[in-house]
């Protein structure tokens, strides 16, 4: 989606956060922005057979997406939940493998394409554990308010950093099919369909105030 919108493909995508579409644009020499966030997928850290922290088993495997932007956020995560020791420096604007890590605590660390990160869970040894991007974790059937560990919460400064969001050619910000674009993609049908639909899988970055 990223390559058909810088040659003109496509006038927008919304299918990403802004940590990728960074990564992106420095690989490939683009200059693709950020017109708007515009909901949130929280990560969370699911258990094969577990369900609790209190009953993970030292030496569990803990399964992470690949993919640069995605297993930083998840390092990141198990760093904030004392699973896993980063440098002291790590962020995501920086990028953190799981080379980087100064204490996996006993566990093991295994980054997995992201995608299959959900069958691989499925498929392990009881007490497995994996931090699943929110929309494999909906595919899946896995709600991360209800089946996850712990889940990123809704104020983090993970929620404003990986919020999804409308990227669009810098000469396009000011049109006005993007603004009419916005108002939808904000409106309070937008709004109470995420709500609805998802069960805390997919969260809205505006408010109902907002829409109305």
């Amino acid at each position: 989606p990223n390559k058909a919108l810088a040659d003109g493909t496509i006038d927008a995508n919304y299918f990403q956060h802004k940590p990728y579409l960074d990564s992106f644009n420095k690989e490939n020499g683009t200059d693709l922005v950020s017109a708007a966030a515009i909901h949130y997928e929280p990560f969370g850290l699911f258990g094969n057979g577990v369900s609790s922290l209190d009953e993970v088993a030292e030496g569990a495997t803990i399964l992470i997406p690949a993919d640069d932007s995605n297993e930083t956020r998840a390092l990141l995560l198990l760093a904030q939940e004392g699973l896993i020791t980063l440098p002291e420096d790590a962020s995501a604007e920086k990028g953190v493998s799981h080379l980087d890590i100064v204490d996996a605590k006993g566990y093991n660390v295994v980054p997995v394409q992201a995608d299959m990160v959900p069958t691989q869970l499925a498929n392990s040894d009881a007490g497995t554990l994996a931090v699943i991007n929110g929309n494999y974790a909906l595919d899946a059937g896995l709600k991360p308010t209800t089946n996850g560990l712990f889940v990123e919460a809704a104020d983090s400064e993970f929620a404003t950093l990986y919020a999804n969001i409308v990227a669009v050619r810098p000469a396009d910000l000011d049109s006005d099919w993007l603004k009419a674009l916005h108002t939808a993609l904000t409106s309070k049908e937008a709004y109470d369909y995420m709500i609805n639909t998802y069960e805390g899988g997919v969260i809205p970055t505006f408010t109902v105030e907002d829409a109305e």
